[in-house]
């Protein structure tokens, strides 16, 4: 269930959506073509999107789940920049390691900076100035940001760009025995978090590459696309953690004094999900060859209300605040179309459930309901229509 919402934010004619009748050329997989079709996206340049009104109300949606989480378990958000120093990147080395796809530059006093490809060595900086005795341990810090990458071969829309969003995640603990506990609790709160996007996952142990450490764990979607592959499937990773241990703040001497008084290195942990990456596979994956089918809790709004009278619009707006204030927001399709092109579009944009205010509303006012997922129909007067959304809305809540 949602706040409620303004008038104008809710219908079709004044919104910003603008579908596609034919499948874009530029399109290289499912999600790729539904996302882009179905004005989710605008694509700037090759690896290179701008999010559009319907695509940013399925990341903020995103993003609210994964706040709901993080913070449950204690985590607090912060903001890093996005332009980092080369020399703490130098620090660690990782400015070779990262070499080819780092964004780097001088500004006008020429100092080396990169656009921020991942943040480490940033926090660990940020810990490096502010915490300097085991009092102030543990605690995890985390952001969802915009990363840069100069990929070389950007493919398949947000799977693979030159810049995505990413929530990245820091534990910072005394010992391996705080690190475990607070690896667990990332654990739990990923688990919990692909469960609620509804996304089919599985959790796999992995390689911990130029992040360093010595455990991690991968979250994976099984799709037909994905640049992995676990037993014989592809897989698109929609997440990554690590237990870096004391790589990075042995390195940018990052240490506390301890309780016996000696200075000794935080040790650390890294927690990665991506953000935009989620979108992406939840079209890839829970689609038709009508659009998406989003999850609840997830779609841009709960419910689309196609109307297919003028004379019916007054009552189309009562249905949709009296659904408003019950937390359940409604798309309401008033355009000048017809009634092909206006279900088409429902389905397109994949809203949980499509409700259609036709001849049987002018009859008996009746209206026709549809759940995207299933396909499962019914009709319903509007008090049970109402009753119907709530419930199942306050079930998902």
């Amino acid at each position: 269930m949602r706040p409620p919402e303004s008038r104008r934010a809710m219908l079709f004619s004044e919104s910003f959506i603008f579908t596609l009748r034919q499948n874009p050329k530029t399109a290289e997989c499912r999600s790729h073509k539904l996302l882009l079709k179905g004005c989710f996206l605008f694509m700037v340049s090759s690896g290179i999107y701008s999010y559009l009104p319907l695509g940013w109300r399925v990341l903020n949606n995103i993003n609210n789940i994964i706040r709901k989480h993080m913070n449950f378990y204690g985590a607090q958000e912060l903001l890093m920049s996005a332009l980092q120093p080369m020399d703490i990147w130098q620090k660690t080395g990782r400015d070779k390691d990262l070499e080819e796809v780092m964004f780097k530059f001088k500004d006008r006093k020429k100092r080396e900076l990169c656009l921020g490809p991942t943040h480490e060595e940033e926090i660990t900086e940020i810990a490096r100035r502010t915490v300097f005795s085991y009092k102030q341990l543990p605690f995890i810090l985390y952001q969802i940001q915009t990363k840069f990458r100069d990929e070389p071969r950007p493919r398949f829309g947000l799977m693979r760009s030159c810049e995505f969003i990413m929530k990245d995640a820091y534990s910072f603990d005394k010992d391996e025995a705080g690190l475990d506990k607070n690896y667990e609790k990332m654990l739990s709160a990923y688990h919990n978090i692909f469960t609620d996007c509804g996304l089919n996952f599985v959790k796999i142990e992995a390689d911990s590459g130029f992040m360093g450490g010595n455990i991690s764990h991968e979250f994976m979607v099984p799709a037909d696309i994905g640049e992995d592959i676990v037993e014989g499937k592809r897989m698109i990773e929609i997440g990554h953690i690590f237990k870096l241990g004391t790589k990075y703040s042995s390195i940018q001497s990052a240490l506390f004094l301890d309780e016996k008084g000696k200075r000794i290195p935080i040790v650390m942990g890294c927690y990665g999900i991506g953000v935009s990456r989620i979108l992406s596979a939840i079209a890839e994956v829970s689609s038709d060859e009508k659009g998406i089918i989003w999850p609840k809790g997830i779609s841009p709004f709960d419910a689309s209300l196609i109307v297919l009278d003028d004379k019916l619009l007054k009552d189309a707006l009562s249905l949709r605040d009296e659904l408003g204030k019950r937390g359940v927001s409604v798309l309401v399709d008033d355009r000048q179309e017809g009634a092909g092109v206006k279900f088409n579009d429902a389905c397109l944009i994949g809203n949980p459930y499509i409700m259609i205010m036709g001849k049987k509303y002018l009859k008996d006012k009746t209206f026709d309901l549809e759940e995207r997922k299933t396909g499962k129909k019914d009709s319903l007067k509007k008090e049970e229509l109402i009753n119907y959304l709530k419930h199942k809305w306050a079930d998902f809540s």
